[in-house]
């Protein structure tokens, strides 16, 4: 099983997903004219500005749940793999993917935004199916992205992220698998038979002083190891064009695991972060498009980098080449992923470190697992938007504690190739899409900047863009 999963995983990362992932991010970039760049003040300022309502929530709200999304183990244990199996050069190539990347998730939020559209109980509901149908209108494609995100984000992710949590807390105390499966179940089961509103409402305080504080621990070990710092950014710029000795031939493979734990980590092109964005409550669909692009700079460029210089700056790290030997062996005997960052925190605080990454580790982790959860149910409510299926709902609420109780137990390896087949079939489905169905995004990002330069606070007609099926901002302009 493990040999056909692993190829399965090389025929959907091949070399031709990642020139798609980045081709798509320098293409989005230049036609938005670097919009990632010059309009960064514009990106921070509408983080923290707008509003919520009933239907919906505020810009800095969506950018919390995308973040309890984006920030969780590709941030601590998917660093560590990408150095483990790239290479130090691996970290320049994330960055260069969030650098693109950003674009992308401009583009695809805003298409979230355009085509969003109200369910029975009044919420706002959008994602990458909603807006495949109500553009191409081949509900066939949108049907299709709908079963992988469900697939994905119900079965295959959450298995990623509480392996995570159960290898971060064997390394700190010692705890035995089953004894994290079992809680780490029930807690999730509350939440999601009762309490998700409640629960998202304490990860929107929680996990951002988790993220500040996990940063500060970075910057304090980084201060540690400062006379460090000149030969790790060389050796990571070195590393990264196959231009250091020891890692010469590994330029493929930091390349591909730079673009893969990139997107993996920040989401980018994957489809996930659109449903969250398509919950906000805002006048123009392009303000979400802003605030995406801007929390894919807060995952990769602040928290993963977090990560990476504490584990280069210690030295406290493996990496195994191509032909399976190991190049450099700093901590034998430790697999790829949170023990990595355990290591480099324990170094500098001795007793301490191990336990801090593993908390951090759980409330990324876990609050990950929740809005997995919520992509997975939005698609659920894609599908049954013509015929109501409770089932369905408890058919995921089943799946996933179940998804969470096997990741717990499998092996990290096994645990991350399943992760890796989600992430490239949502990838491989959004980014076609968004590539095809382009206009709208680009006609309302520009009817944005154009409504701003004018001192207006832009609000959206689609109509006068020529956006057609975007029967919500057309029955809000109505006052409907």
């Amino acid at each position: 099983m493990d040999s056909a999963l692993n190829a399965l995983n090389d025929i959907i990362w091949s070399s031709a997903l990642i020139y798609l992932c980045l081709g798509a991010g320098l293409y989005f970039s230049i036609r938005t004219r670097f919009l990632q760049l010059r309009s960064f003040g514009e990106m921070f300022r509408l983080t923290f500005s707008g509003q919520r309502s009933e239907a919906g929530i505020s810009s800095f709200q969506a950018l919390a749940m995308s973040l309890s999304g984006r920030v969780g183990i590709g941030n601590i244990a998917g660093v560590a793999t990408a150095i483990a199996a790239g290479g130090p050069g691996a970290i320049f190539w994330m960055w260069v993917m969030a650098l693109l990347g950003a674009s992308t998730a401009a583009i695809e939020a805003t298409l979230a935004q355009i085509y969003k559209e109200t369910d029975d109980e009044g919420r706002y509901r959008g994602g990458p199916a909603y807006y495949i149908e109500k553009a191409t209108g081949q509900k066939w494609y949108a049907l299709t992205f709908a079963v992988a995100t469900i697939l994905a984000t119900g079965l295959l992710l959450p298995g990623v992220q509480a392996n995570g949590i159960a290898t971060g807390m064997r390394n700190a105390w010692g705890v035995e698998p089953l004894m994290v499966a079992l809680p780490l179940a029930a807690v999730l089961a509350l939440i999601i038979f009762g309490g998700v509103k409640r629960i998202s409402r304490f990860a929107e305080v929680v996990v951002p002083f988790m993220a500040l504080g996990y940063m500060g621990v970075a910057v304090y070990i980084v201060i540690a190891n400062a006379d460090a710092l000149p030969a790790m950014i060389s050796l990571v710029f070195r590393s990264a064009f196959g231009a250091e000795a020891a890692f010469g031939g590994m330029l493929g493979l930091a390349i591909q695991w730079g673009v893969k734990r990139g997107i993996y980590s920040n989401e980018a092109g994957q489809g996930t972060a659109p449903h969250a964005a398509a919950a906000a409550e805002v006048s123009h669909p392009a303000k979400q498009g802003y605030v995406q692009a801007f929390s894919v700079y807060i995952d990769t460029l602040l928290v993963c980098s977090a990560t990476a210089f504490m584990i280069l700056s210690t030295g406290l790290y493996n990496v195994t080449g191509a032909d399976g030997a190991l190049i450099v062996s700093q901590l034998p005997g430790v697999e790829p992923g949170p023990g990595f960052t355990q290591a480099a925190v324990e170094s500098v605080l001795p007793g301490l470190g191990a336990g801090f990454v593993a908390i951090a580790l759980t409330f990324f982790a876990f609050t990950t697992i929740v809005a997995y959860y919520y992509m997975a149910e939005t698609n659920i409510a894609y599908i049954n938007r013509q015929k109501r299926r409770p089932w369905m709902v408890l058919a995921l609420r089943v799946l996933i504690i179940g998804a969470v109780i096997l990741g717990v137990m499998r092996s990290a390896g096994a645990a991350w190739t399943l992760g890796d087949i989600g992430v490239g079939l949502m990838a491989w489905l959004n980014i076609v899409a968004i590539l095809i169905i382009q206009r709208p995004a680009l006609a309302a990002l520009r009817d944005y900047e154009r409504q701003r330069r004018s001192g207006a606070d832009p609000v959206f007609d689609p109509d006068a863009l020529g956006i057609r099926n975007a029967e919500f901002w057309r029955r809000r302009l109505r006052g409907d």
